[in-house]
């Protein structure tokens, strides 16, 4: 569970570079408007990763949390009426991979 408050963060800090890429306001507003979607796939996430009694700082955990990040905040994303133009599902695919998947697989090297 070490991990869960490490990705909410990471997500947060993905919203904030999403907006200032875009030359968007970093309001707590406009801020939640970007994050909500995905700060919901990462509890998604770790829900599943709980039930499948994965470890969550384990590479295979945060493939699932980063694959629930990216499909429910696009879901939810589209719900909502917001973008989910494919460049960016793709810089948000990467993005998130790094940042969900990449810093586990960073840490467990560096253990």
């Amino acid at each position: 569970m070490k991990w869960l408050p490490v990705d909410l963060v990471l997500v947060s800090v993905f919203a904030v570079i999403g907006r200032l890429s875009h030359g968007e306001a970093i309001s707590p507003g406009g801020w939640w408007r970007t994050a909500w979607p995905f700060l919901t796939g990462v509890l998604v996430g770790w829900v599943l990763v709980l039930v499948a009694r994965r470890a969550g700082g384990a590479v295979s955990a945060g493939a699932i949390v980063w694959a629930c990040t990216l499909v429910g905040g696009m879901l939810l994303r589209r719900a909502s009426e917001q973008g989910t133009a494919t460049p960016f599902v793709i810089v948000a695919a990467v993005v998130l991979g790094l940042f969900l998947v990449g810093s586990r697989f960073s840490v467990g090297r560096l253990s």
